[in-house]
């Protein structure tokens, strides 16, 4: 699945969904509490098509942390 890394670029980035080469647009972040630390973040990203069915996917196995916009996540990373 895609990823976010700290550093700013301007490649763009795809959706995590399944076939999809669509330009991601949101960063679904998620962590699974048997395998991770509760401050551990993993990333998926979702273009605007896919967003509400990977948060979906995520969310119904509590998994699902936040959803933000892509633009907003690099942002904050560069900070």
């Amino acid at each position: 699945m895609g990823f976010v890394s700290n550093e700013s670029t301007t490649e763009t980035l795809v959706c995590s969904a399944k076939g999809c080469r669509a330009a991601a647009v949101w960063v679904l972040a998620w962590n699974n509490p048997k395998l991770h630390t509760p401050d551990r973040r993993k990333t998926w990203l979702a273009c605007e098509e896919h967003r509400e069915h990977l948060s979906q996917f995520l969310g119904i196995r509590g998994f699902l942390k936040d959803v933000v916009p892509l633009e907003e996540w690099r942002s904050a990373a560069d900070r």
